[in-house]
């Protein structure tokens, strides 16, 4: 019987997870599986891998075939890598603890660059979120200011209404008519003089 290591399907449309199976290579892609060895995420960034290592290692020593994607998950994790050590052991290329001091060495190098890429992620949040405060920060100050602006005539113009009482604004109604009478006067004498 030949074996894949592959994806199988879950989730919603647009919000897919899978979890990474070991299947006949002719059953169907959602159908019956051997075993269940993982799970893989692609919503989240950056992508969450969940594999028992242990037991990815024993399928892809005894000749369980991954699929490309899978392959690729696995390559990440470090299975294949871990396998191909093995192999260097067995045939005598590498010491046990030569190849334990590799996968070790590349572990801490690999985990050093998924910390990294998050913290940059994270930090790119939040920069993002810092600068979107800002122009918010901003764009209210400006709207406070147009607010100030508009209301600062109306509160001068009340005080002084009110200190002349009722009469004042009568008054003023009667002194702005004959001005606004005599500039169109001015107007028309000044273009007969021209």
């Amino acid at each position: 019987m030949a074996t894949k290591i592959r994806l199988q399907r879950h989730g919603k449309k647009r919000a897919a997870f899978y979890h990474v199976v070991i299947a006949d290579e002719r059953a169907k892609r959602d159908g019956k599986f051997i075993e269940k060895i993982g799970t893989y995420n692609p919503n989240t960034d950056p992508a969450t891998i969940d594999l028992q290592f242990d037991r990815a290692l024993h399928w892809v020593k005894v000749g369980a075939q991954p699929t490309d994607t899978v392959r690729a998950l696995l390559s990440y994790k470090g299975v294949l890598l871990k396998n191909h050590l093995d192999k260097g052991v067995a045939k005598g290329a590498l010491t046990e603890a030569d190849a334990t001091k590799k996968f070790e060495a590349w572990m801490k190098e690999k985990e050093a660059k998924i910390s990294g890429k998050a913290e940059n992620i994270a930090k790119a949040k939040a920069d993002a979120a810092a600068a979107q405060l800002a122009k918010e920060q901003e764009q209210n100050a400006a709207k406070a200011a147009e607010i100030a602006a508009k209301e600062a005539p109306a509160v001068e113009e009340a005080p002084a209404a009110e200190e002349g009482g009722e009469e004042a604004p009568a008054a003023e109604a009667t002194e702005e008519a004959p001005a606004a009478e005599e500039a169109p006067a001015e107007e028309e004498a000044a273009k007969e003089e021209e």
